[in-house]
């Protein structure tokens, strides 16, 4: 079954300013589509805004995330393993460690700001 080819319409930004704050958070094609077919068109709900906080939450993480160098450090620590040269002094214990509690923390920070439950 072959696709039928896309519509195109050309509309001025306000029109297309207008077009959007009508259809809330519904994609422009689906209330395009559910004007034009009032009656056979699917009635779709509207998209739900992040809370706030759960903003915020996220905000933090990536902040935290923008703050560490963890992906090259566990790349590092990977390729010594490898090589068989990872040398484990207390130093590097240390730094291990507060990976991982970082690492834990933007994991629960992350399933409470997508509210999942673990």
């Amino acid at each position: 079954m072959t696709r039928p080819a896309p519509f195109s319409l050309r509309l001025t930004p306000e029109e297309r300013s207008q077009l959007e704050a009508q259809a809330g958070g519904m994609p422009l094609a689906s209330y395009i589509k559910s004007v034009v077919f009032a009656a056979e068109a699917p009635k779709y709900r509207k998209r739900r805004k992040p809370p706030v906080a759960e903003q915020q939450l996220l905000a933090e993480v990536l902040a935290r995330l923008a703050q560490t160098k963890h992906a090259n450090n566990l790349n590092q620590i990977a390729k010594h393993l490898n090589l068989g040269t990872l040398v484990i002094d207390p130093e590097l214990e240390d730094d291990l460690k507060r990976a991982v509690t970082e690492v834990a923390w933007i994991r629960t920070t992350l399933m409470e700001a997508l509210g999942v439950k673990t």
